[in-house]
């Protein structure tokens, strides 16, 4: 579907707000799960899945998703501009600003970034094969590893124990 631009601006900021508000509320839920609030966490989860299929309807209108080669190669392309273009920018821009913590952190997803695509890599060239493998992210920076957790994160050095099998 071709959109003129002012609606495919419009949709964009929806599905960027909306995609926000999803992540913001099961953030909330964490927080509000730690202070023993179970129904009010439940409530955040709840708007947050709603949140999620308004992102989604949003997306689809604005990206059509494609067959897996497809998808595959776009997200490899989108992981090594992220990583090789925007991350290299906003890090460059936050260590001019003096922002360490800020500076960190961007730096840490760049390298994420990075491994990610080398990922899409992996299984564009083994799609044929469909060869079986687990994944563990790490709860810290977001890195993600193949079959088993490190013994430690290699980009922010987080213990074993900060990983999370992704079902």
């Amino acid at each position: 579907m071709k959109l003129k631009k002012r609606t495919a601006k419009n949709v964009h900021t929806a599905f960027v707000e909306e995609a926000k508000a999803n992540q913001r509320l099961l953030m909330f839920a964490e927080k509000t799960e730690e202070e023993g609030l179970p129904q009010i966490a439940h409530l955040f989860r709840a708007v947050a899945a709603a949140e999620g299929v308004h992102s989604r309807r949003h997306f689809a209108l604005l990206e059509s998703v494609a067959d897996t080669q497809t998808n595959l190669e776009r997200a490899f392309q989108s992981e090594k501009t992220v990583n090789g273009v925007h991350y290299l920018n906003m890090l460059r821009e936050a260590e001019e600003d003096g922002e360490k913590a800020v500076a960190i952190v961007f730096s840490q997803s760049r390298d994420v970034e990075a491994s990610h695509a080398d990922l899409y890599k992996k299984a564009l060239n083994h799609l044929i094969a469909q060869r079986s493998t687990e994944y563990y992210v790490c709860t810290v920076c977001g890195y993600t590893a193949e079959r088993e957790p490190p013994e430690r994160c290699p980009i922010c050095s987080a213990p074993r124990s900060k990983f999370e099998k992704v079902d």
